[in-house]
C-alpha cells in the first residue's frame, strides 16, 4: 500500500489551480516539471485544461485508475473528497490542505471526522497540513517545495513543513542527495513508525532522518526503532522536550522525569542516533550516507595548522575517541619528507607551508597503520596549498580504503571549490573540526550498537503474588499512597533488604522499640500527609540512648504539629541505623507516551540539586542497567576512590531489574522512590533505608 505513495503509476491533483502561486498550481507544476513518468490528472470543476493537461470536474470523472490522490481543496471539502476517493478505489492520498487540528478546536473536530471518513472509505493518508512528498528515484515531486533535491540515499521525514523547506533549501545548493523526502503534517493517519518502516525496506535509502515533535504510541515507536536501527542508521531530531510533565510530582523520580528524560531513554534503548540541532542532523547524515563505519575508536588527525589540530584532539578526548601514537616506522617515514619542526605524533601537523603533495604523502603514510579506524583531515587555507588538488588527493585515498575519512576545510570563499569536490565524491566536509569529530563519534557508537548481542532480561516469578494484597487494599480504600509499613512489605516481597523497623505511637513505645532494635537508632515521623520527611525536620539520626529517643520524639511531633497542623500523626518509626555504605536513589515514574521508566542516580537529600541521574524505559535488560549506572558522573565513586572499597555494583544492577519487574507487575504505580538505597561493599548487597509509593489510575 505504501508503495503507491512513492512509486505510483498515476497521480491526481484534486484542487489543481490555473493560477501561479497557488498551492494547487505549484504541486501540479512540480509533478510535470521534474519528469514524473506516470499519468497525471488535474481535478478542478472550473477548468478544462491546466498546464497542458486535460482537467476533470471530479475525481469520479477520471476514466482511468488512480494510485495516488493529492488533495488541495478547502478544509470543509476534504471529507467529501476523501469519500469520493474511496468510491474511486484510490487507496492512498496526501492531504496538503491546512485548517485542521493545528488551527484550534473546530479544526480538531474536523480532523476527527476526517479520520472516521477516511477509515470508512478505505483511504490511508499522509497529513493533513503538510508539504507533500518527493521521491527522487521515481522522479515524483508531489509537493509545493521550490526545487527538487539530487538523487541520493538519505530518506527524510518531518512533522514540520517549515523544517522540510529549511532542509531542502540547504540541500539544493550543496548537492546533498535524498531518496525520499516526506512531510508528515498532523500525522492524523499515517504515522512516523509506518514511514520509518517503509524507509527501512526501501533499497534506495541508506540512512533515515527524522524531525518529530510528538509520538502518538511510544511503545510502538520503541519496538519499530529497535528493529530498524539494527538495519539502517536512524537519526532523529526531537523538538518540544523542555517542558516537564511532572511539576506536581510527589517523588524525586517524578519531579526529575520530564519529556527530555523519556525521549533520551527511548533513543538510547532503541539505537536511535539523536541529533540536537538541524546542523547536527545534516552533519550526521552526510557521514553515514557517504562513508563506511569505523570499526573502532582509534583516530588519526592530519592538519596543516596546530590550533585546529588541538581543537579536534580535545573533541576526540571528550567524546571517547582515541588518538593513538603511530608506529615508529611510520613516524620515521614521515620524517623523510616533513620539516623537523613538524609534529609527528597524533595529531600530525604537517605545517602551514604544506602543499597537496605533502598532504597526500602524509595520509598514505599514516594509513599504513592498521590500528587506525578513521581519518580526520583538517585544512586551513594558506598561499601554498592548492585546495582543489588537495581535495582530490583526499578523495582518491578515501576511494581505496575501507575506513571513514572526514574533513574540515576551514574558511569559506578560499576553500569553497575544494569543498564542492569533496562533496561531489562523497567525502563529507565540516565547517569546524569539532563537527567532524561529533559525526565520527556518532558513527562509532552506531557500529557498537549494531554489533551488540541481543538483550537479556531477568526472569522473576512469584514476587507479584506476595505484594498483590497490599496494592488491592490501597485501591479498595481509594488511597493514593502506600503507608510506610505497606512500602516495607512490598519491598520485602520483592527481595529488598530493609533496616529493622518498629512502629511507636508514644515516647515510651519508641524507647521500647529502640531497645529491641539496639542503639543507635533513627526516628522518622509516621504520617500519610508527609512524603519528604527530611525536608520538614521529620527525621532524627544517631539516637544513642533512652534520653535521645524521648527528646527526639517530643521535638519531632511538636515541630510537625506546629508547621503542619492538618497532618495526621500516627506516631514514629524507629529504625536500625546503618552507618556504612554509599547513598543512591532508584525509582519508578510513568511517562504518558512511553509508560513506566526507572531512574538511577546519586541519592540523599541533594538528588534534585545534583541531578546526576539516568533513566530507562521498562522493561529493563541487563545491558540497560549496566549502561545507566555507568553513565552517571558519580559512578567512579561507586568503583571506589582513594583506597575506598568498591561498592556492590552487581547488587545495584539486580535491584534496578527487580524494580523494573515491579513496575510491570503493578501498572498502577505512578511514582516511587527508594531513597536512600544504601550500597555496601562488594558482595554485601544494598539496604533500602527509605521509600515511598504513589498509585492511581488502575
Amino acid at each position: 500500500m505504501l508503495d503507491n505513495f512513492f512509486n505510483p503509476k498515476s497521480v491526481a491533483v484534486i484542487g489543481a489551480s490555473r493560477k501561479p502561486g497557488k498551492v494547487g498550481y505549484d504541486i501540479l507544476k512540480n509533478i510535470i516539471q521534474y519528469d514524473y513518468q506516470g499519468a497525471i490528472y488535474p481535478v478542478n470543476p472550473s477548468a478544462s485544461e491546466i498546464l497542458g493537461l486535460k482537467a476533470y470536474p471530479s475525481i469520479l470523472d477520471v476514466p482511468d485508475k488512480i494510485d495516488l490522490a493529492l488533495i488541495v481543496v478547502p478544509p470543509k471539502s476534504v471529507l467529501e473528497t476523501i469519500e469520493q476517493c474511496g468510491k474511486k478505489g484510490i487507496d492512498v492520498s496526501i492531504i496538503i490542505t491546512a485548517g485542521f487540528r493545528e488551527s484550534g478546536l473546530e479544526g480538531a473536530k474536523l480532523e476527527n471526522n476526517l479520520m472516521k471518513k477516511a477509515k470508512e472509505s478505505g483511504v490511508r493518508f499522509i497529513g493533513p497540513n503538510c508539504l507533500g512528498l518527493i521521491d527522487t528515484h521515481s522522479r515524483l515531486n508531489a509537493s509545493f517545495a521550490a526545487g527538487m533535491p539530487a538523487k541520493g540515499s538519505i530518506g527524510f521525514f518531518s512533522q514540520s513543513g517549515a523544517i522540510c523547506l529549511a532542509v531542502l533549501d540547504r540541500a539544493l545548493p550543496e548537492g546533498i542527495g535524498f531518496s525520499k523526502f516526506i512531510s508528515m503534517g498532523n500525522k492524523a493517519d499515517i504515522s512516523d513508525t509506518e514511514i520509518m518502516l517503509a524507509l527501512a525496506e526501501d533499497d534506495n535509502t541508506k540512512v533515515i532522518l527524522g524531525y518529530i515533535e510528538g509520538i502518538s504510541d511510544g511503545r510502538k515507536f520503541l519496538e519499530v526503532a529497535s528493529q530498524i536501527s539494527k538495519k539502517k542508521p536512524l537519526i532523529i531530531l526531537k523538538a518540544g522536550i523542555t517542558s516537564s510533565g511532572a511539576k506536581a510530582a510527589s517523588s524525586h523520580t517524578g519531579a526529575l522525569a520530564g519529556r527530555e528524560a523519556a525521549f533520551d531513554a527511548a533513543f538510547k534503548q532503541s539505537g536511535v542516533i539523536r541529533a540536537h540541532t538541524l546542523n547536527e542532523l545534516f552533519n550526521y547524515a552526510l557521514a553515514f550516507a557517504n562513508q563506511p563505519l569505523p570499526l573502532g575508536p582509534n583516530v588519526v588527525i592530519v592538519t596543516n595548522s596546530g590550533g585546529p589540530g588541538i581543537l579536534a584532539a580535545d573533541a576526540c578526548d571528550k567524546a571517547g575517541l582515541q588518538l593513538i601514537p603511530l608506529h615508529k616506522e611510520i613516524v620515521d617515514e614521515l620524517r623523510t619528507f616533513l620539516s623537523p619542526v613538524a609534529s609527528f605524533y597524533n595529531p600530525i601537523d604537517i605545517l602551514g607551508d604544506s602543499g597537496s603533495d605533502r598532504y597526500e604523502k602524509a595520509l598514505k603514510a599514516v594509513l599504513k597503520d592498521e590500528r587506525i579506524n578513521a581519518l580526520i583531515v583538517l585544512l586551513t587555507p594558506t598561499a601554498v596549498v592548492d585546495v582543489d588538488v588537495t581535495a582530490m588527493a583526499i578523495v582518491n585515498i578515501s576511494n581505496i580504503i575501507d575506513r571513514p575519512v572526514l574533513t574540515s576545510f576551514m574558511g569559506k570563499k578560499t576553500v569553497e571549490s575544494g569543498i564542492k569536490k569533496l562533496m561531489q565524491y562523497n567525502v563529507p566536509n565540516y565547517s569546524y573540526p569539532e563537527e567532524a569529530v561529533s559525526a565520527l563519534y556518532a558513527m562509532y557508537l552506531y557500529n557498537v550498537w549494531i554489533k551488540r548481542q541481543e538483550k537479556t532480561y531477568l526472569e522473576l516469578e512469584g514476587l507479584k503474588e506476595k505484594a498483590e494484597e497490599i496494592f488491592s487494599k490501597v485501591k479498595e480504600e481509594r488511597r493514593e499512597r502506600l503507608t510506610e509499613t505497606e512500602v516495607h512489605e512490598v519491598l520485602h516481597a520483592y527481595g529488598f533488604s530493609l533496616p529493622k523497623s518498629l512502629f511507636a505511637r508514644t515516647s515510651e513505645e519508641a524507647v521500647t522499640a529502640a531497645k529491641k532494635i539496639g542503639y543507635p537508632v533513627v526516628m522518622k515521623i509516621f504520617s500519610p500527609q508527609i512524603i519528604h520527611k527530611s525536608d520538614i525536620g521529620g527525621v532524627r539520626i544517631n539516637l544513642n540512648n533512652k534520653k535521645d529517643v524521648e527528646n527526639a520524639f517530643f521535638d519531632i511531633t511538636t515541630h510537625i504539629r506546629n508547621i503542619m497542623p492538618a497532618a495526621h500523626i500516627y506516631g514514629v518509626m524507629i529504625q536500625e541505623m546503618i552507618r556504612d555504605g554509599k547513598e543512591i536513589i532508584m525509582g519508578i515514574t510513568r511517562d504518558t507516551q512511553f509508560g513506566h521508566m526507572i531512574m538511577f542516580g546519586l541519592g540523599g537529600i541533594y538528588v534534585e540539586v545534583m541531578k546526576d541521574i539516568s533513566f530507562r524505559i521498562v522493561p529493563l535488560s541487563r545491558e540497560d542497567v549496566h549502561e545507566m549506572i555507568r553513565e552517571t558522573k558519580t559512578f567512579p565513586l561507586l568503583r571506589g576512590v582513594r583506597g575506598e572499597a568498591e561498592a556492590d555494583i552487581e547488587a545495584i544492577e539486580e535491584s534496578l531489574l527487580i524494580l523494573s519487574q515491579m513496575a510491570e507487575d503493578f501498572p498502577q504505580i505512578l511514582e516511587a522512590d527508594i531513597n536512600p538505597l544504601l550500597v555496601k561493599k562488594r558482595g554485601e548487597g544494598v539496604v533500602a533505608i527509605d521509600a515511598r509509593f504513589t498509585v492511581g489510575g488502575e
